[in-house]
């Protein structure tokens, strides 16, 4: 994945991080990998994940307190409704999408009892195909 142009260099460095790794990341694992580039302590982690976070590049799984690198940058998903995550709990694997259908129901039904909904996430947990093969 291409590294956006105009990020400060401890928010270059963190978003490296995510994007070469194939699991979610805890603000402390992305610290310890890298602490050989200056980082001291965890408040410049949680800067750059938050900077990553409002520019749509990074996600926190609010269920496993980790972040993942977004899989779908070029969509800007810091503007639209709603994210998704299916997270195998066999072998960690995060797959990121977009369910436009789903987010119009939770939309309405949140309307329908005076909720006006902003930012959505969905965090699915279960097996991915390969585990699912894998366990039949």
């Amino acid at each position: 994945m291409n590294r956006p142009e105009k990020l400060t260099r401890n928010q270059a460095l963190v978003f490296d991080c995510l994007t070469g790794s194939e699991a979610p990341m805890s603000a402390y694992v992305i610290l310890d990998r890298l602490r050989d580039h200056g980082f001291k302590a965890p408040l410049q982690v949680y800067r750059a994940l938050e900077k990553l976070t409002e520019a749509g590049l990074v996600h926190r799984l609010e269920t496993m307190n980790a972040y993942v690198a977004c899989a779908h940058p070029h969509q800007d998903c810091s503007h639209h409704g709603m994210t998704a995550f299916a997270i195998c709990e066999a072998c960690g694997a995060v797959i990121e999408f977009h369910a436009d259908e789903i987010e119009d129901a939770l939309g309405r039904l949140a309307r329908s009892k005076g909720f006006r909904p902003g930012a959505m996430t969905v965090e699915m947990r279960g097996l991915c195909a390969s585990c699912a093969g894998a366990a039949s």
